[in-house]
């Protein structure tokens, strides 16, 4: 594999310059022509969707059994890595960059805004309801816990393999080695990393922009700053200059001492809420949705409704968008993960990847989204009227300390803003040069401009929906390569056992000749 190394580094330089070419000519567009691109990517989401809604079911509920398998199969004791490898970081420290990298913004912006929507707008059903409560925790669950999950650990499942074990490049078209063979090395690698560079990009640009207007919504209660696009376009500019220093700093210092930051508010802020908020009301809904979502998990995972229009549309727009989002984060999450859990088996890592997130998750949305479904079901209070980036901090209002928690909360926001972006500044490095572990900081810079305008265009084209476009429309080419690298992973695996095999024979005999 040291081969595939060498050549695949000639490719550093023109996938760097095609990916940059791309990405500028975007840009560019959306500043001359934002309108246009705005209804062209409208269009775009509305037939990806439509066509290819019962695809994104499939897949991701084959991403979730496939990880699973790899949990209880003979794969499980193989090694990320080489026999005398040990891994690099304690296991809180690698949560806590896991989940910095991964879903941190997410999960403030959607913490409140999402159980309470499809509490007052559920998938079936009328609204309001106590049952619709239970429906909207155990919807907004299946949409951050399992699939989710599934989906990262099988791409970094085999970048990590091929990183550490075979000393191939940090690349997603280097997962495909053991499938495509020497094609890899030539223009269909180069294309698989180009899409690659653009799924990351547009996947991480979401979560940006969502930073930006929860930062702004906190700004504007706290102190009373404006809400709107010019605000939030000097908080990007702002947080821009702090990821690429914290990128520039490496991985082990500014993204581990973050993450570890992230990790502690996130905790203080979580701790807080389950104690002001209605604890014993947030346990019982905890349980019960617990036992919803388990014995639901199949039906809402490869739920269509073919005969209701809205129903139909519920899901489009909800459950098929999630799961072309964490498609298109694979690259990121997914090379950030294989980067920091060298010399972990395949079983620790996967059940690690796959059961802790989900269950840090559910116990997330339970906590934030079942306060706020509280306060309308028991008070009155218009929770679901507020905007997605508000309604966490109208709950505050209603809680002891709401005025500390804002503050908390926006400066947990920033933070994790500034991971996802340094964490992407830093990927979208490795993958445009051949994988390199360390990419150059001239590299990196040019990724976090890219990348901060990029964001900018997609909001003021379309905003939020800008944003859902382009992630739903870059995920669909990128979920073909990720069910390629799942049997990648397959023959990869059997190779390895083979070998174990073979060296544990050979063994065996030396034994037996030293006793006789």
């Amino acid at each position: 594999m040291k081969e595939v190394y060498i050549i695949f580094g000639k490719g550093d330089r023109s996938i760097f310059k095609i990916s940059v070419a791309i990405a500028v000519v975007f840009v560019l567009i959306g500043v001359l022509i934002p309108e246009q691109l705005g209804v062209a990517m409208e269009y775009a989401q509305s037939f990806t969707l439509e066509t290819f809604g019962w695809f994104y079911q499939l897949v991701a509920t084959f991403f979730l059994v496939f990880a699973i398998y790899m949990i209880f199969s003979k794969y499980g004791k193989i090694k990320l890595g080489k026999a005398e490898d040990k891994p690099e970081y304690s296991r809180p420290t690698w949560f806590a960059m896991l989940f910095s990298a991964g879903m941190g913004i997410g999960l403030l912006f959607y913490g409140v805004s999402e159980p309470i929507s499809h509490f007052s707008a559920p998938p079936m059903g009328s609204g309001g309801s106590e049952e619709s409560a239970i429906i909207g925790l155990r919807y907004t669950w299946l949409h951050w816990g399992l699939h989710a999950w599934a989906i990262y650990a099988m791409v970094a499942l085999a970048l990590a393999y091929q990183k550490f074990k075979k000393d191939a490049p940090g690349l997603m078209s280097a997962t495909l080695y053991p499938v495509l063979g020497e094609k890899v090395k030539g223009p269909i690698g180069q294309a698989i990393d180009v899409v690659a560079v653009f799924a990351t990009l547009f996947g991480v640009c979401a979560s940006l922009g969502l930073g930006a207007q929860q930062i702004n919504a906190g700004l504007e209660y706290l102190i009373g700053i404006p809400n709107n696009f010019g605000v939030q376009m000097l908080i990007m500019g702002i947080i821009t200059v702090l990821f690429i220093i914290s990128a520039n700093t490496g991985i082990s210092k500014g993204i581990k001492y973050l993450s570890n930051i992230n990790m502690s508010l996130a905790g203080i802020l979580f701790v807080v809420m389950l104690i002001v908020g209605p604890t014993l009301f947030l346990l019982n809904m905890f349980t019960t949705t617990l036992g919803s979502y388990v014995t639901n998990l199949t039906n809402m995972g490869l739920r269509l409704s073919p005969f209701d229009e809205g129903e139909a549309a519920w899901t489009q727009g909800w459950t098929i968008f999630y799961w072309a989002w964490w498609v298109s984060w694979t690259p990121f999450v997914g090379m950030f993960i294989a980067r920091v859990s060298k010399g972990r088996t395949v079983r620790e890592f996967t059940v690690a990847v796959l059961l802790v997130p989900s269950l840090v998750c559910a116990i997330w949305f339970t906590i934030f989204g079942g306060t706020g479904i509280h306060l309308e079901l028991t008070q009155g209070l218009e929770v679901s009227g507020q905007g997605l980036e508000t309604a966490l901090f109208f709950v505050y209002q209603q809680l002891p300390f709401g005025g500390l928690l804002s503050v908390v909360t926006v400066a947990l926001i920033t933070t994790f803003f500034v991971t996802s972006a340094d964490s992407a500044t830093f990927v979208l490095g490795m993958q445009t040069t051949g994988g390199k572990l360390n990419p150059s900081n001239r590299v990196k810079v040019t990724w976090g401009i890219i990348l901060a305008s990029s964001t900018a265009v997609l909001m003021y084209s379309g905003g939020l929906a800008g944003l859902q476009t382009a992630i739903i429309v870059s995920a669909l080419p990128l979920t073909f390569v990720v069910l390629v690298i799942c049997y990648g992973i397959i023959k990869s695996f059997n190779q390895e056992l083979k070998e174990m095999e073979k060296l544990e024979r050979s063994e065996t005999k030396v034994k037996r000749k030293k006793a006789s």
